[in-house]
């Protein structure tokens, strides 16, 4: 099985990159990120055409995430994240794939530091622990994958010196990532690659792709029950590359299901 996750930074303006992403990678599940599209022009038809089904959760002008499968049913569990009924921001929803867990994020960016943006940051990282916490104490096959908005150390990001008051490095979102690892959760892509220089996402400025002046912020984590599967993975960083092209690249993994 092969699981991405993708920010595709507006599902209208990318939807031919997405479609020729989806045609040339050929996953079995995909989560995307920043959807920036109501719930309405979520371009259902042009994706199943594409072989896909999907559910999706949008937001005019902002946020919204999916998730996309081939071959296989979706079946929704939630489109928030429990904890703030007040929360009306479309950054989570959750399915369930092949008996398989799939939390679909697109966690708060946090800035500016400090202030409420980041204060907002924290809390849903607190409520994203919590309900994660639970696949851990059931010994559920789960998989939280998305756009986390955190660097998790100092080899996932150019020059980190830089980056010390940003809310995506902060050593409080630093300190929860690592909290969900020591709980449990597998970074995929850090643990295929221990000491690799690896981004997922290139700024729009400066040459930032030329120059390989990237960040790490699209994870793929697996609970203990998954972990031993975890076949191979990577970036493709070369969409990046391609013309009106995200500023993200799309991350996947191969996971065989030993359970």
């Amino acid at each position: 099985m092969k699981i991405a996750t993708y920010n595709v930074n507006g599902i209208r303006a990318r939807l031919p990159i997405l479609l020729q992403w989806l045609k040339e990678s050929q996953p079995d599940i995909v989560c995307l990120q920043e959807l920036k599209a109501p719930q309405e022009s979520f371009p259902i038809e042009e994706i199943n055409a594409a072989g896909y089904n999907a559910i999706w959760h949008g937001q005019k002008s902002w946020n919204g995430v999916a998730i996309l499968s081939k071959g296989y049913e979706i079946t929704e569990v939630q489109r928030a994240l429990p904890g703030d009924p007040e929360d009306i921001q479309s950054r989570y929803i959750e399915a369930i794939i092949d008996q398989v867990v799939i939390c679909c994020l697109y966690l708060p960016n946090g800035n500016p530091y400090p202030g409420p943006k980041f204060d907002y940051k924290l809390s849903w990282i607190k409520r994203l622990k919590k309900r994660t916490d639970e696949f851990i104490t059931m010994d559920l096959p789960a998989i939280i994958i998305g756009d986390f908005n955190i660097i998790p150390t100092e080899i996932d990001v150019y020059k980190p010196e830089r980056w010390e008051n940003d809310a995506l490095y902060r050593i409080e979102v630093r300190k929860a990532y690592q909290a969900l690892l020591e709980k449990g959760w597998l970074d995929s892509i850090r643990s295929l690659f221990p000491d690799e220089i690896i981004y997922t996402f290139w700024d729009y400025l400066y040459k930032a792709y030329d120059r390989n002046a990237g960040i790490r912020l699209d994870h793929i984590l697996l609970s203990p029950y998954l972990a031993s599967g975890l076949k191979s993975g990577g970036v493709d960083k070369h969409v990046r590359g391609w013309e009106k092209s995200s500023d993200h690249a799309p991350v996947w993994i191969e996971l065989e299901k030993d359970k």
